[in-house]
């Protein structure tokens, strides 16, 4: 590496905003250490499904994984990315079982500091997708990761460690590394990112350079016999939650599985469309472009989210959503997006903490425009809440 390229020296206490239990992850090197099969996994947005590195080996989370397979070359590793762009906690609770969990991860990185806000709202969505993390069957261990914005150093971190603390999961922090070099003028930030939020190949090499050094210092404590002492983690569910909870068992609903709760469907057609991995979201949902097309579900919970996508293609449909017949509280879900670089999946809210119990949900069409330019795409619901 040349000397302009050198990456900076890190100061654990500046990577480490919670220090946690390690138990769990130093069980993980134990078992790494002696050979065993072991899947990890990375759940998390733009940043974790490696958007603008020049090559998927190049993002920071098939860094960290290739520092595993260097250090431990007995063992056998499994990499699982499960990153999307543009998606939230809120998503994550919804689909972490089918996208990460079902790999069986042993050891699990979480990164949504940068697509959560710092609010109420993502730190129970934040703990409820901890908690459905922490107590899969496999016991995996879970580090945090904290990454951050490069124009303004903002992120959700406050919230996210709130929860890290509550469960004593570790946690290490991009804003107090890789901000602070940007602050002082140590790293100029168009070396690291071309647009102030997505790292580019040096960008991601030192967000996993400050994992990497993170996972270091917990191996060489094992290997010494220092920093230990963790008991084994207690299980999430024997912890009382710092918030309502009411997202920790959320369920995704789209056409492979809503036979159960699609109770009418008027002019909305299946997309059957194969879909070529989790990052390929439009997919598996339901489309309409007429005026007055309707469809409707009875979902069980008390919170209530639409997925549907918002184009950059104008002019599109425009929708509305409805609970419970309550046309006064009714939802818009205008899928004409305003900015420039594609279309989003946009993840609504149309009930939060509402009567546990059945609602029925009816989305119907409510403007269209003469040459729209795609129909109205309608890619789930997300019911949650026990």
């Amino acid at each position: 590496m040349d000397e302009e390229r050198r990456l900076p020296e890190w100061d654990l206490k500046q990577i480490v905003s919670n220090r946690g239990n390690r138990y769990r992850l130093r069980k993980f090197i134990r078992l790494a250490q002696v050979g065993r099969k072991l899947t990890i996994g990375f759940l998390g947005g733009s940043i974790t499904q490696g958007c603008l590195a020049s090559r998927p080996e190049l993002c920071y989370a098939h860094r960290v994984y290739d520092w595993f397979v260097s250090m431990f070359p007995n063992a056998e590793f499994t990499y699982v990315n499960a990153g999307i762009g543009a998606t939230d906690s809120q998503f994550g609770c919804a689909r972490v079982a089918e996208d990460l969990l079902a790999a069986k991860p042993d050891l699990v990185f979480l990164e949504f500091s940068v697509n959560d806000e710092a609010n109420a709202h993502y730190l129970e969505t934040y703990e409820g997708l901890v908690r459905k993390i922490f107590d899969f069957e496999t016991m995996p261990a879970l580090v945090i990761i904290h990454n951050v914005r490069y124009d303004d150093g903002g992120n959700a971190q406050l919230i996210h460690s709130q929860v890290a603390r509550h469960y004593g999961i570790p946690a290490v922090s991009m804003q107090s590394t890789i901000w602070q070099e940007v602050v002082s003028g140590r790293v100029p930030v168009r070396d690291i990112t071309e647009d102030d939020l997505h790292p580019g190949d040096l960008g991601h090499e030192m967000v996993a350079d400050v994992i990497t050094t993170f996972l270091d210092d917990v191996w060489c404590g094992l290997s010494t016999g220092a920093g230990g002492g963790d008991d084994a983690p207690e299980s999430a569910r024997s912890i009382e939650p710092l918030t309502a909870n009411g997202y920790e068992d959320s369920v995704r609903y789209q056409n492979t599985n809503a036979n159960a709760v699609l109770i009418e469907s008027e002019d909305f057609l299946e997309d059957f469309s194969p879909q070529d991995g989790i990052t390929d979201i439009f997919k598996n949902g339901w489309t309409a472009g007429a005026q007055g097309a309707k469809i409707g579900f009875e979902v069980a919970g008390s919170c209530i989210a639409v997925q549907y996508r918002k184009t950059v293609q104008h002019p599109a449909p425009i929708a509305k959503a409805v609970v419970d017949g309550d046309e006064a509280h009714a939802v818009l879900l205008d899928a004409n997006f305003e900015e420039t670089w594609g279309d989003k999946l946009v993840l609504q809210t149309i009930l939060e903490h509402g009567k546990p119990g059945m609602h029925s949900v009816e989305i119907s069409i409510c403007e269209t425009h003469p040459g729209d330019k795609l129909p109205f795409y309608l890619v789930g619901i997300i019911a949650s809440g026990k």
